[in-house]
Order: C-alpha cells, then structure tokens, then sequence
C-alpha cells in the first residue's frame, strides 16, 4: 500500500471516529439524562405553579360565591333603615311611624264613614298603620331597582371603555358618578366617597348589594373583588358581564310578555267580585248593605274575603317567575 492511500484511510478512520464520540459522548457523559432531567422538573414546576394557580382562583370564587349567599340571608331581615335606604327616601324612624298613623287612621275613619261598622273600621286602622307604608316602600325600591337596572349594562360598557383607553378604575367610577343617571349616579358617588375616606374599591362596590339587592350587582362585586386579588383582564370580563346582565334583562323582558295574558286574566278575576259589589250597591244599597249590617252577612263576608286572598295569593305564585 502506498504511503497515500495509507494517509486517506487514516485521515477516514479519524474522521468516523470524531463523528462517533460526537454523538456518543451525551450518552456517555450523563448530559442527555441530565438535560432529560432538568426539563422534567421545569415542565412539572409549571404545571405544578399553573395547578397551583387554579386552585388559588377556585377557591376566591368560592370564598365569593359563599359571601353571596351569606349576604342574601342576611338580606332577607331587613331594618327599617334598610327598607330606607333601598327605597331612595331619607325618612327617619319617627317619620315612618307618623306615616303609618296617618296612614291607618285615614283609612279607618273613611271605612267607619262609608260602613259605619267598628269592626271594618279597626280592621282598616291596623291594614293602614301596617300595610300601606311597608307596600309603599318595597314599591319604591322596586321601581328604582329597575332603573338601576336599565343603566347599569351602559355604566359597565363605559368601565370597559376607559380601561381600554388607558383608565384607572377609580376614574372611570368617578366619571359615571358624574355623569350618569339616578339611581345609578348616586351609588357611585357611595364609591367615590367611601374610597376617599379610605375605604377600597372592592369593599366599596360590595356595599352597594345592601341598597340594590339585584344578583346583577353581586356578579359586578364579585369581579372586582377577584380581579382585585388575582388580577386578570378586567375590561375582557366586564364586557362579558355587560353582555350577560343584558341577556338576562331581554329573557327577564320576554317572560314577562309571554306571561301578561295570565296577569291580566289574574286581575279580571280578582277585581270581579269588587266591581260586582260596588255596583249592587249602586243599583240596590239596602239589598247589598245587609253584607255589613248584620252578623251572618259579616261571617259571609269574612268567609268570601279570606278565600279570594288565598286565590289571589295562589294566582301571584303561579304568574310571577323569580329569573
């Protein structure tokens, strides 16, 4: 063999063994099973963390569902300044039971007037002094629970809209405080002022629920109770809330439709007995006047009255849909 292609198969035999110990060496070595390793523990410390995460999160949002509940329990025994503050009027304990006096001795005097019977007249005094104040104030609040209602999808759209123009959002509370409608431009100010007194915004917005009970505010709270906690994208998750609390008040809309047929047949029947009454009496007082003028005609009335209040009564359960 010639010294040349000696010094060809040496410089090949070089060659393949470089390339072998090359590729060999990380299994020799350890460095594959390290490397092999390393990605191991990394990819389980994320997921691990990403675990981690989910449960912290869970948990809020179980912390604020039970806090929810809590708070509608509790929303069930109202105090008087409650029932105050939830209807929108500043009336005072003394202010109320004034009305309530007002109220039953107006109306016993006008039932002594028109049946001269003391019976009719204390039950007029009592459904007075207890019933038209109370029926007044869950009126009011219920009227302006709606309007609350009705503006409240835009107020959150406007939130959305200032954080993704670069917002905080304290300015955007304060801009709806200001610019808004009632009853939703007072609540607000509630928030503007109690953060100026120190108190945080999440706390604050949760204060709300105890003047409008509406589970559209509890939804609202609760995002900003977690948001604050665990962060996230607020403006993403109020559109989305925006968006439910409109499909909830367009369902809420529809059934009310779908169910004003048997409303109205509810009040036809209740009403039918008064209207015949009221024109028998019209047509014939001394016929009718024997109902309140002697004791079987008042056994009879009382007996007719109690059974229309439970109709009524069972025919308001079955038309009214709580949504």
């Amino acid at each position: 063999m010639d010294t040349q292609s000696l010094l060809v198969a040496l410089l090949t035999t070089f060659a393949i063994a470089t390339i072998g110990i090359v590729l060999l060496e990380p299994l020799l070595t350890g460095e594959a099973r390290a490397e092999k390793r390393q990605a191991t523990i990394v990819g389980g410390t994320t997921r691990k963390r990403a675990i981690e995460e989910a449960g912290n999160r869970r948990r809020q949002v179980a912390d604020a569902l039970k806090e929810l509940d809590d708070r509608q329990k509790a929303n069930k025994r109202l105090t008087l300044e409650q029932k105050f503050l939830q209807a929108g009027v500043s009336w005072t304990r003394k202010t109320y039971w004034l009305i309530s006096i007002g109220c039953g001795l107006g109306l016993g005097l006008l039932m002594l007037v028109l049946f001269k019977q003391p019976l009719l007249a204390i039950g007029g005094l009592f459904v007075g002094a207890f019933g038209i104040p109370g029926w007044l104030l869950k009126r009011w609040a219920k009227k302006r629970q709606k309007k609350f209602l009705e503006e409240f999808p835009n107020a959150i759209e406007a939130i959305v809209r200032g954080i993704k123009s670069g917002l905080p959002l304290n300015d955007c509370i304060r801009l709806i405080a200001n610019e808004a409608k009632e009853p939703l431009k007072a609540e607000f100010r509630y928030i503007v002022e109690a953060q100026q007194m120190g108190v945080s915004i999440a706390d604050s917005i949760m204060k709300i629920y105890e003047r409008i009970p509406l589970s559209e505010v509890n939804f609202f709270s609760i995002v900003i109770q977690i948001q604050a906690k665990s962060g996230g994208n607020l403006g993403e998750i109020l559109l989305n809330l925006s968006k439910v609390i409109r499909d909830r008040k367009r369902l809420r809309d529809k059934v009310d439709a779908m169910s004003q047929e048997a409303k109205s047949s509810a009040a036809i029947i209740g009403a039918l007995p008064a209207v015949v009454a009221g024109l028998t009496w019209l047509g014939s007082p001394d016929y009718i006047q024997l109902m309140w003028t002697t004791n079987a005609g008042l056994i009879g009335l009382g007996i007719c009255v109690s059974i229309m209040a439970f109709g009524m009564f069972i025919m308001r359960k079955m038309i009214n849909f709580d949504i």
